[in-house]
């Protein structure tokens, strides 16, 4: 919470990923797999994945700003796990991490409104500055959780091109004159500038476009020299980026791979971090916010 003339407000999400920003563009992905755990001499319990979570996001505190749990490693030790990870978000919180909860998230009507509350609510039980949530029950539906995002200065971050090859098929499949990447592209982006209240910063409706993924090939502008002009909205889209590292894309590209919209660009990182062990997992990150360095040059 942020004090100001003597009321206590909510920080919000813009302000929040701009702070982040000054310090870092990366993200510190928390996957604690099975196999990382083992790798880590750690046993497949909620113990284990405590101490997993624990010591990378110690590592992580005073080299990066963001966290990204991804939800389904801790989901699957039931109640226990996500014990775990309501301690871990509360924990990163307090250090003055932003929280993106990985959850992809997505339904309609009531049930979406649920999700809503069980993330970004005011009594939400997992103290989280966003959420990844599915767009392909029809775009529509997120209308709700957006408005609630808003309200709230937190922020969703909707699937809209994912480096994984089994979507491909999906996305590239046509709407009208374009591929559906495309159109969800354009609906993220209508959508921030019409609900997000932040102007001349970043909006509290974001967009998940991975790495690896053939920009040209889905329509997507982010390579598109000739629209760098300085007549933009005033509210700038925020991108989540993973595939780095494991996935095959370097940081030290970033910058060419999301040309104008680098700047806007939350660049995820995760197993690639742990490649020298879970200890180690601090210069990891130093080396890759010294790739991410060029981004600046």
């Amino acid at each position: 919470m942020h004090l100001i003339e003597g009321l206590h407000l909510p920080i919000s999400f813009s302000n929040k990923l701009a702070a982040a920003f000054a310090t870092s563009q990366l993200c510190v992905g928390i996957d604690p797999h099975e196999s990382l755990l083992i790798e880590a001499g750690l046993e497949i319990s909620p113990v284990g994945l405590e101490t997993f979570s624990r010591t990378l996001l110690e590592q992580a505190v005073g080299r990066a700003k963001i966290v990204k749990p991804q939800v389904s490693f801790f989901e699957r030790f039931g109640a226990a796990g996500f014990q775990v990870l309501e301690k871990l978000c509360s924990e990163a919180t307090e250090v003055g991490m932003l929280v993106i909860a990985d959850a992809k998230r997505g339904d309609i009507g009531t049930t979406m409104a649920a999700y809503g509350a069980a993330w970004l609510g005011q009594s939400a039980p997992f103290l989280v500055d966003a959420l990844t949530v599915s767009p392909y029950l029809g775009f529509d539906s997120l209308h709700e959780i957006a408005a609630l995002a808003t309200e709230r200065s937190k922020a969703i971050f909707v699937l809209c091109a994912t480096s994984n090859v089994e979507a491909y098929k999906l996305q590239t499949a046509r709407v009208s004159s374009q591929s559906l990447a495309a159109s969800i592209w354009q609906d993220v982006e209508k959508l921030n500038q019409v609900i997000s209240a932040s102007a001349n910063g970043f909006g509290n409706i974001g967009t998940v476009i991975g790495a690896t993924v053939d920009f040209a090939k889905l329509g997507l502008p982010l390579q598109d020299s000739h629209l760098g002009s300085n007549e933009g909205p005033a509210v700038s889209t925020p991108i989540l980026a993973p595939g780095f590292g494991a996935q095959g894309a370097k940081l030290s590209q970033a910058g060419d791979i999301f040309g104008r919209y680098a700047p806007q660009t939350i660049f995820s990182a995760s197993r690639s971090l742990l490649e020298t062990g879970l200890t180690n997992a601090g210069c990891a990150i130093d080396a890759a916010n010294a790739e991410l360095g060029s981004l600046h040059d």
